[in-house]
Formats: structure tokens, sequence, C-alpha cells
């Protein structure tokens, strides 16, 4: 058994530390198998040796958010532990360095939570294209849409262009309701949805009447020049070669391109190779054009989802080396 003690003077920021009714060190207790407390200024780990440094290495990468201003969240908690795990959390300062890239309109700020994300977010403000890879709940579409607002809030660019393909739509759209707009808009709702946040409802409808938003299935992109403009492609993984190269020789001068996609939830048919794909294998070498993976260290929505996507990925590995064997 070993015990180690930190000296914290600022009582402030030891109650926020342990949080309320002591949650966020009960989550330091609970993954390390120790024992923390705090008496005269002196915080306490008790513990077998390896889990007692590591609980402290974890205690002071808390301690590293708190004094630059961040509350301490379950997801942030589990994200400093998973750094912890990996040898990295001496970078967690790099990560509190982080620009806030809009607000929206509840005055919730956003900016990167990952480190993974900081470099998606550094590549998309350095190059003309980037193309960002990572499961479900990495933000690759909503960091974009916020990189998006803030360029034109600054008025680097004078339209957002946000699409996606339908291809999950299949053959049903001829069956849905309405138009053809009105037949892809549920395709296309998490799109509103990341805008909705950033300029609310009403400034979305203004300035989409205008023109200045547009909100569109990929097939509205063909024989078009888009200059001045931010355009974002979603689900790209659900492209075929032949749309991904129609979406990214519709760039412009002034513009950028962010394509995103998750490779291992490809909704095409079989015998059809993703365009998201093809684009890492065409462009890598290109200058000016930045490809970023993110993982499941990345994801911020619930932390059961962390667990999911990792669950899937073990799952594919093992039935790819399976595949392999025979």
């Amino acid at each position: 058994m070993t015990e180690k003690t930190l000296n914290l003077t600022q009582i402030e920021l030891v109650s926020q530390l342990f949080g309320s009714y002591d949650e966020n060190i009960r989550i330091i207790e609970k993954e390390y198998e120790v024992g923390i407390s705090y008496r005269d200024t002196k915080l306490k780990v008790s513990g077998e040796s390896k889990n007692v440094d590591n609980a402290i290495r974890a205690i002071k990468s808390m301690l590293v958010l708190l004094k630059k201003g961040e509350t301490l969240t379950e997801q942030n908690i589990a994200y400093v532990i998973s750094l912890v795990s990996d040898g990295e959390d001496s970078s967690i300062e790099e990560l509190t360095d982080s620009d806030l890239l809009t607000v929206t309109v509840s005055g919730k700020p956003i900016k990167p939570k990952t480190l993974g994300q900081k470099k998606y977010v550094k590549a998309i403000e350095e190059n003309t294209v980037v193309i960002g890879i990572g499961p479900a709940g990495t933000g690759k579409t909503y960091l974009a849409v916020a990189e998006a607002v803030k360029a034109f809030k600054a008025k680097e660019i004078t339209r957002i262009i946000l699409t996606r393909p339908a291809v999950e739509a299949g053959e049903k759209l001829g069956f849905l309701p309405g138009d053809l707009q009105q037949k892809v808009d549920p395709y296309l709702r998490p799109l509103y949805d990341a805008l909705f946040d950033m300029f609310g409802a009403e400034t979305f409808t203004r300035l989409h009447e205008k023109g200045a938003i547009e909100v569109a299935p990929l097939a509205y992109m063909r024989g078009r020049t888009l200059d001045d403009s931010f355009i974002i492609l979603d689900e790209a993984q659900n492209t075929t070669k032949e749309q991904m190269k129609m979406f990214l020789t519709r760039l412009g001068f002034n513009s950028k391109m962010i394509v995103t996609g998750d490779n291992t939830q490809v909704d095409l048919p079989d015998g059809k190779t993703s365009g998201l794909s093809d684009a890492v294998r065409v462009l890598k070498n290109l200058d000016d054009i930045k490809i970023i993976r993110l993982s499941e260290k990345d994801v911020v929505r619930h932390k059961l989802v962390q667990s999911i996507v990792k669950a899937y990925e073990k799952a594919e590995n093992e039935k790819l080396k399976r595949n392999y064997k025979k």
C-alpha cells in the first residue's frame, strides 16, 4: 500500500475538483482503485503504487483544466483518464489553450474538447481542403460548421454550403410527400440542427432565404463553381468515386472544402467503392489538402458512445483477422 500527498491551498479549486457529492473524485477512485481524502490543505491518495501514481497524474490534469477556467464534466474526466493511460497527460495544457470558434445562441462556447479535435480545427484553419475521418460523436461535422460560421461572421466568405449524399433515402425518395427538397430534408436534418445551434432559427431562415446559407443534397452541386464559400460535405463515405470527384472539382477561389465521414458506416450497394476511401488514397500527398483521423478517444457524446465505438472496432478487427486466416 502506497500513500502520496498533494498540497492544495485553493479551497475553491478543491470544491470544483471533488464536484457535487464528490462525484468527480469518485470517478478517479473507481477507475484507479484508490482512496482519496482531503484535510488541512492536503489531498491524500492511497492504494497500489502504480494506481496511486496514475490517480495523481489524473488529478493534476484535472487541476490544470480548472485553473484554465474549465468545468469538470464526466466527459472531460474520462478524456483525462484516457490521456493518462496513453502517457499523454502532459499535453493537457495544450488543450486548454484552444481558441474559441463561436458561441451558440444559448451562449455555450464551441471549441475543441480533445487533442484530436484541436488538430482537426487547426488543419481546417491552415488548409484549403480537409478530410476528417472518424466515428460518430467525434465532432467532425459540428466543428466544421462552427469554423464555417466563424469565417462567415468574420466576412472571410459570403456563403456557407452544407451537403450530403441522400444514399440512405434510396428508392424510397419517390414515395415521400412533397418536392425534392422536402423529400431530402430529413436526411439533411443534422446539418440544419448544427446551424440552428449557432445562428438561431430566425437568423438561419433569413440567411437561407438570401442564399447565404445553402443546405442541399450532393446532386445539387453538379455543374457549379463555388467561389467565396465554405463548403462541407457530410457522410462522405456514402459518395461514389464519381460523386467525390465531382464535388471536389466544384472548388472555387477563396473557398474552403471540408469532407467528413466514417469509413465503417458505408451504405453504398455491394461492389461500390466509397468515394471517401478513394479520395484518401488519391489525394494523400497533395499540398494544401490535409487528412485528419479522429478515434474513439475524440468522442464527446455520452461516455457509452465511446465504449460502443470501441466494441464495434474490436469486432471488426477480429473479423478481418478471421478472414485473413482463411
